[in-house]
């Protein structure tokens, strides 16, 4: 601490010795992100979630099933159940549910009514995220205790400067399913696993940015 003080006083008696790191700083720039969301996932989060789940449907197989009555049973994605805390598993449900509709099944709401049950399973819905730096990261000196009355400290820092910086999502939804026949239990059909992946990378380089590219909005171009 007594060696942060001597090097926050002669910073003080020097001030020349801030004129290359201001001049670093300003020719390098820098780079805050705000992260302020209601509710607590960003929008990037959900449509990564969203569309690797819609991703994933739409290579289920729904061949042994068109035409029938079909119970479609969501209790293994119930958010009651505390070992499957899905973040989006009414979307999942939904766009199950559409899936089906689009190619011929016939759903009914009653599980004595349908001719066949089927049941969905997610093996994940979440989103991978990697973060790559190239530069200076920030410094702390501890702080410095000013000689006023009240004797408050200041704390003593030095900002990150990031040449090359890089942010990397990737969303991945697994979804799978097994169908049976309601009077037997005997199964009719089973599909999957299969994997949607969607992204969005940014880059900012010497602390302009972001460049964005990715498979959701709003990284797609229009």
């Amino acid at each position: 601490m007594h060696a942060d003080k001597r090097y926050f006083s002669a910073i003080l008696r020097h001030p020349g010795i801030l004129t290359p790191l201001w001049l670093t700083i300003l020719l390098v720039g820098g780079c805050s992100t705000m992260n302020t969301t209601n509710p607590p996932q960003t929008a990037n989060e959900q449509f990564l979630l969203s569309q690797s789940t819609s991703e994933a449907i739409a290579k289920l197989s729904t061949a042994n099933l068109r035409g029938r009555t079909v119970f479609v049973n969501t209790q293994y994605l119930d958010m009651a159940y505390p070992n499957l805390d899905l973040p989006m598993p009414q979307f999942l449900i939904a766009d199950l549910r559409a899936h089906l509709l689009a190619h011929g099944v016939r759903l009914v709401s009653n599980q004595g009514q349908a001719q066949i049950i089927l049941e969905v399973r997610c093996g994940a819905q979440s989103v991978n995220q990697q973060n790559l730096m190239f530069g200076i990261p920030a410094l702390a000196f501890g702080s410095y205790t000013t000689g006023t009355a009240t004797g408050f400290s200041i704390p003593v820092a030095f900002p990150q400067i990031a040449f090359l910086q890089n942010v990397r999502q990737s969303g991945y939804t697994s979804i799978a399913y097994v169908a049976y026949w309601q009077k037997t239990g005997e199964i009719v059909a089973s599909s999957g696993p299969y994997v949607g992946r969607t992204y969005r990378s940014d880059w900012w380089i010497f602390g302009f940015g972001p460049q964005t590219s990715g498979n959701i909005p709003p990284a797609q171009k229009p």
